[in-house]
């Protein structure tokens, strides 16, 4: 292309402290040094995470581009890079995949060293390839995609199926893989199980989309808000309640609704009292629960070991595995797995078009967080 070797100006969504609004700005973007990627996007989704940056429950340098779950097309690419070239449709890698570090040569583990999950900001080499009014500008979890144009490593990039549609194939970037993940490959649901699901959004959702695939049996969705049990209902739950219409605590509405026989709950909401919840509801012997939401930085968690004691498994799982603990299982490798994911997405083995509730020009960013904090959206997709 045209532009290969030579700065872009372009409109992104600038966050320039926390709790301020988005603001669109024209950027520079540089080209990509050696090992380095150039992506135009196409569609980028509306995650909670993002959020968490704009609250302050998450770490991040300001001022930042946020955004982590996108599809896009390669524009040039820098010295070293042999997996992708110009042209090639790719999902960009919150998660990285160097194929180096003990995490990706383990067949246990997902978590790259390369991972950014702690917002320090910049590429590997340590710096950015943003400037906004001639300050530089961080990026977010090697990835930052609320841009008409970004940089990221080699390894944080994967190429996809040409054939598929951005604004569905985006999700598979973070929303859709790290839920489905949560209970095929993290809790391994097993045929004729009941599972419980805190938090009916698009990750919870696909959480339930999951244990569906499983062959689990009974499937409860949890919510405060009754809105979101229809979408629930319609990807695979086979009930769902409201803990506000219960006095009892909610470990003992579920042992009484289900006879005690809950084996997986999953935590895709990112509260600290939701996480106890959870596994206090999961069976005191053989239950599992897993914590799926992103939880708050610098928050400490209060347990009552007993919990563990009496034979539960608590699991933690980023992009749809686990990430510590013996029984560790690999989550996606996501170079290796979101292309297969998007291959299956094209052979109809799934339907993500149950969890895009809104598509929304990219100038209409605010629009889609306001959606998000109204709990009108499942997820809305931003397009270019």
């Amino acid at each position: 292309m045209g532009t290969a070797g030579k700065v872009i100006k372009c409109k992104a969504a600038v966050l320039w402290g926390m709790n301020q609004p988005f603001s669109i700005e024209e950027i520079e973007v540089a080209p990509p040094k050696a090992k380095e990627v150039r992506v135009k996007v196409l569609a980028t989704g509306i995650c909670r995470t993002d959020d968490h940056v704009i609250k302050g429950a998450m770490v991040s340098k300001f001022p930042v581009i946020l955004g982590h779950e996108a599809v896009g097309v390669v524009e040039s690419v820098g010295e070293g890079v042999t997996t992708v070239r110009p042209g090639d449709k790719v999902i960009p890698l919150f998660l990285p995949q160097c194929r180096e570090c003990n995490a990706c040569c383990n067949p246990e583990g997902n978590l790259c060293i390369r991972s950014d999950l702690t917002g320090r900001g910049v590429l590997a080499d340590g710096t950015t390839r943003f400037m906004c009014k001639g300050k530089p500008v961080q990026h977010f979890m090697n990835t930052s995609t609320f841009t008409e144009y970004t940089v990221l490593d080699e390894s944080s990039v994967a190429k996809i199926d040409g054939a598929a549609a951005p604004e569905k194939a985006c999700l598979i970037g973070c929303g859709f893989s790290t839920g489905y993940g949560a209970a095929v490959k993290t809790a391994k649901v097993t045929p004729g199980s009941t599972c419980v699901v805190f938090g009916l959004g698009g990750v919870g959702l696909s959480v339930i989309m999951g244990c569906k695939a499983a062959g689990a049996s009974r499937i409860i969705g949890i919510d405060i808000n009754k809105d979101k049990f229809q979408k629930a209902l319609a990807v695979g739950a086979t009930e769902c309640i409201n803990p506000k219409d219960f006095t009892k605590p909610i470990s003992e509405v579920l042992s009484d609704m289900t006879g005690n026989t809950v084996q997986y709950t999953f935590e895709v909401i990112g509260r600290l009292e939701t996480m106890v919840d959870a596994l206090s509801s999961c069976h005191m012997n053989y239950g599992t629960s897993v914590v799926v939401g992103a939880p708050p930085s610098a928050k400490t968690l209060t347990y009552d070991p007993m919990l563990l004691f009496t034979g539960r498994t608590w699991k933690g799982c980023v992009f749809g595995g686990e990430t510590s603990g013996p029984s560790a299982d690999s989550g996606w490798k996501s170079r290796d797995d979101v292309p297969k994911l998007v291959t299956e997405l094209l052979e109809e083995k799934f339907d993500l078009d149950q969890l895009i509730t809104h598509v929304l020009p990219f100038e209409s960013i605010k629009e889609g967080f306001e959606l998000l904090y109204s709990g009108q959206s499942i997820r809305t997709v931003l397009t270019f």
